[in-house]
This record gives structure tokens, sequence and C-alpha cells, in this order.
């Protein structure tokens, strides 16, 4: 990172009833692997919840925004 840089941290909750497969969480944990090939990035699952939260780098909040929204488990319809 360098000046100027920006880090924005995304927090996410497993939705209540939603079934998440192996396939649906392997598509998200893929995507974000990519992000993190692209830019700073640290992100992990909570200990004693579902869900998690991520830290990573934009430009500014619409390119976070397009970030987060193209997140696979984020895009999925329940």
């Amino acid at each position: 990172m360098k000046k100027g840089d920006k880090l924005f941290v995304r927090t996410d909750y497993k939705v209540q009833g939603a079934k998440v497969g192996a396939g649906d969480f392997n598509d998200h944990i893929e995507y974000l692997k990519g992000i993190a090939a692209e830019r700073y990035f640290i992100g992990g699952g909570f200990v004693n919840r579902d869900g998690g939260m991520i830290v990573f780098e934009a430009k500014d909040l619409a390119e976070a925004k397009e970030i987060s929204d193209k997140d696979p488990i984020i895009n999925k319809r329940w």
C-alpha cells in the first residue's frame, strides 16, 4: 500500500435459514483469493458466530461496493 490508499471493512453474517452449500462457500473463497492477489486484503471467519470480516484496499467507496457486490456468496439470491 502507498500513502493515500484507502482500506474498507466488510462484515457479514449468515442469513438465518439460508442454505449455503460447499460449492457456494468454495466460490466465495476463490473470489476472495482473486481479490487478495490484486490488492491488500485480510479476512477470516468468526469463531463464535456464522460469518466473517474482510479488510481490503479500494480506491473509493464505489469500488469497494463493486468488489463486495461481486462476491458470489453475497450475490446469491436466497
